[in-house]
């Protein structure tokens, strides 16, 4: 399928969400990505895999990485999109609408339209964001060219009400275990039950209170959650093991070994495996790039509570924020939604910081 750059970022916006890019299936709208900036003589386009990657080269003082993901999560019959009104406010309708399609469209037509930008630029669109880390298309361009990393300020268009969002909290899962003895649930006073000895962790949890941390003037709040128990091998059998898995999102101030030792803290006294560890990112808003990009597009920094990639940068050491049309209420939501405008504002803050206007 084709794209028309010079269709209004909102049409553009549609068009690629109606190109299904389920994640592990992004091929097509990688191919209609690169057919659109390949033939441009500004543009040099490097392809990895199913990620896409756009730069000028016009020896500008700073350069800025703008990324974004072109996989989502499963279709539930939410494609092809559809405009629809909503208390008087249009809106596209439609999954990826709000994750990622709207930042990706907005990044497309940019790219496409600036020639001579005010800073050098590297686009990126990538995939595989929406599952496991090890498949992730920034990360292994990260692994295979890291040259093409190298950047003063980062922008995620990841959906942020078209608001900028600062960093994002870090996010670590642990498998929980208790263990007991099998036996017949007629003579359940024989063996041992693993599910009910579980109770205390699920209590810990449940009065476990969100703390909110103030990091670099952003307040980021934390949770720690059971987000999934199992157990149990027969309706007639006592069962000898419950694995409750939980998920523990930790601000910025943190790394993942600290989180690790908070999370043990709290559930002392039991068996616990980590799984799954990613560091947050600082806000980064301190940098004078970042300022400028902040007061260009007008808008008051929050906190970004969900991990978003912009981690990746600021392991590398740059400052990078989240910017992009879409409620992140609304992400994965079968409902999901953008307003219209949205799109078209963030369009022109990007345009306006990129030229200098």
């Amino acid at each position: 399928m084709l794209l028309d750059p010079t269709v209004s970022a909102v049409e553009l916006t549609r068009a690629i969400c109606d190109i299904p890019s389920v994640s592990g299936d992004e091929n097509a709208l990688a191919d209609a990505i690169e057919a659109v900036v390949a033939p441009l003589p500004h543009l040099e386009v490097i392809r990895h895999g199913n990620t896409v990657v756009a730069r000028t080269n016009l020896g500008r003082a700073q350069r800025v990485v703008i990324a974004g993901h072109i996989d989502t999560v499963p279709i539930n019959d939410n494609v092809p999109t559809r405009f629809v009104d909503i208390d008087g406010v249009a809106h596209l309708w439609g999954r990826g609408t709000v994750d990622m399609k709207g930042g990706v469209a907005v990044q497309l037509k940019l790219a496409v339209e600036l020639v001579g930008p005010a800073v050098d630029i590297t686009w990126m669109w990538y995939d595989n964001e929406e599952v496991a880390a090890s498949l992730n298309g920034l990360r292994l361009l990260s692994i295979d060219r890291p040259d093409l990393f190298a950047a003063d300020f980062a922008i995620l268009g990841e959906p942020s009400d078209g608001q900028v969002e600062g960093g994002c909290n870090g996010t670590l899962r642990a498998i929980v275990r208790t263990h007991g003895v099998r036996a017949h649930s007629a003579r359940a006073w024989i063996g041992e039950n693993a599910i009910h000895a579980a109770a205390p962790i699920l209590r810990r949890l449940a009065e476990y209170r969100a703390k909110e941390v103030h990091v670099e003037g952003l307040a980021y709040r934390e949770s720690m959650s059971a987000v999934r128990i199992s157990g149990g091998v027969a309706g007639n059998v006592i069962p000898d093991l419950c694995e409750v898995e939980v998920n523990y999102r930790f601000a910025p101030n943190k790394d993942a070994a600290a989180a690790e030792t908070h999370l043990r803290g709290v559930l002392e006294g039991f068996d616990v495996e980590i799984t799954d560890a990613a560091d947050g990112a600082r806000p980064g808003l301190d940098a004078p790039i970042a300022q400028q990009f902040v007061a260009a597009v007008g808008a008051v920094p929050r906190p970004k509570y969900g991990w978003t990639d912009v981690a990746r940068f600021s392991a590398l050491g740059i400052p990078a924020v989240n910017y992009g049309p879409g409620d992140p209420h609304l992400a994965h939501h079968d409902e999901e939604r953008v307003p219209l405008a949205q799109i078209e504002a963030v369009e022109q803050g990007l345009r306006a910081w990129l030229t200098a206007q």
